[in-house]
Order: structure tokens, then sequence, then C-alpha cells
């Protein structure tokens, strides 16, 4: 399992700071039908909040206040967990990728936290938390050449790979993943948070055939 070290920038900044890793063993489907009855319910919730009182939901307010401490605009760079929410409340509803994938945006609905989740195989070494710099950019998934100066960004020794914004096409997950890496960011300091990690685990376990299951608490 991949370990990860906070920079003293991070605690700095965001003081209540703790991350949540789950590695796993899975296997990729390109559909679960069972996952997304679960996620229609979940957006069948949330479409009857407003853009407005997303961004108090405690997990998504605590992220937004600590892109704003690190000098990032939160509403330029939305954290995943809001842009997902807001997708549902525009009437967009939520992409349907995999089974990997769609579990971890069904986690995101659930806790509000935003999630990263990588193929743990293309990480190399130990990741490093840390705010972005400006000579660092990355292509991002769906969103190509990103500017991550500022944001909270995820690096390993070969560079920048991950932020709550949108993660890298190097570490994205595809159809080969075989080996998972998720990181939730609880910038909050979030009680309940071990629990929570718990629950996302069980989803693993259900939807992605989860086994040899590692947790870390940061």
């Amino acid at each position: 399992m991949k370990n990860i070290i906070i920079s003293d920038e991070i605690f700095s900044a965001i003081p209540k700071v703790k991350l949540g890793a789950i590695s796993a063993d899975v296997i990729f489907e390109k559909k679960n039908n069972d996952l997304l009855v679960e996620i229609d319910k979940q957006v069948a919730r949330i479409s009857k909040m407003t853009t407005e009182s997303i961004k108090q939901i405690p997990q998504i307010l605590s992220t937004r206040e600590a892109y704003k401490a690190l000098g990032k605009e939160p509403s330029r760079y939305r954290p995943s967990a809001e842009a997902l929410h807001r997708r549902i409340i525009l009437g967009k509803g939520v992409y349907q990728i995999s089974n990997l994938v769609d579990t971890i945006n069904l986690s995101s609905l659930i806790t509000g936290y935003s999630i990263g989740g990588f193929d743990e195989e293309n990480i190399k070494g130990d990741i490093i938390f840390k705010a972005g710099d400006s000579l660092t950019e990355y292509q991002a998934i769906g969103r190509g050449i990103m500017n991550i100066e500022n944001l909270p960004v995820f690096y390993d020794e070969e560079g920048a790979f991950g932020s709550p914004t949108s993660d890298s096409t190097r570490t994205m997950i595809t159809e080969n993943t075989t080996k998972l890496f998720l990181i939730v960011l609880n910038l909050g300091g979030h009680e309940n948070f071990e629990s929570e990690i718990e629950l996302i685990t069980d989803l693993v376990k259900k939807y992605c055939s989860g086994k040899n299951i590692e947790v870390k608490m940061y």
C-alpha cells in the first residue's frame, strides 16, 4: 500500500486535514446495475437541494475553505464532490463510467467528500500531499491541461497526479485497473471519519469485488 506524507505547508494552511487511504484488488466491470440503482437513490435525494445549499454541506464547505486558505478560488476550480452535486441539481445527472468510478461517485454523494481514485500500479513511490506550484500542470481527466498552482495536490516520484478538483490521466482508472487506490479528503477534521471510511470500504467490497483491502488513516 502506498504511503502518504502530508507536507508542513498543508498542515499550516489546513490544520484539521485528515486523509483516509483505501487499497484493494478489484475487478473492472463496464456496468453494475445494482450500483446504478443506489446512485439513482442519491440523485433523487440531492436533486431536491439548491446550488447554495450544497455549498453548506460541511465536507464541501471545509474543502472550499481549504482552497481559499491556499489561495485558490473554489468557484473556479470546484472540488469534485461539489461539482458532482451541482450536476445533479442542474439536471445533468451522473456519468456512468464503470463500476470502479461509479463506486467512487456513490461514495462521494453519500459522504460529501472529494475522493481521489487511482490505478495504484501507476503511482510511483511515496505520495506527498502539498500545494501545487506555479511550474507544474497535468492532463486532467475531462479538463485538458489544468493549472494546479495553489491547489492541494498529490505528487509521486514522477510529479503531480491528483487533486480534489480533478485527477490526472496518468494515474486514472481504466478497464485494465486491477489495483484500486482511493484517497478520501477530510479537510475540515470532521468527526465519524473512520466510520465513513468503513462505509466506503464496504462499497468497494460490494460493487468492485474488493479483496486484500488495506486501510490507513492520516
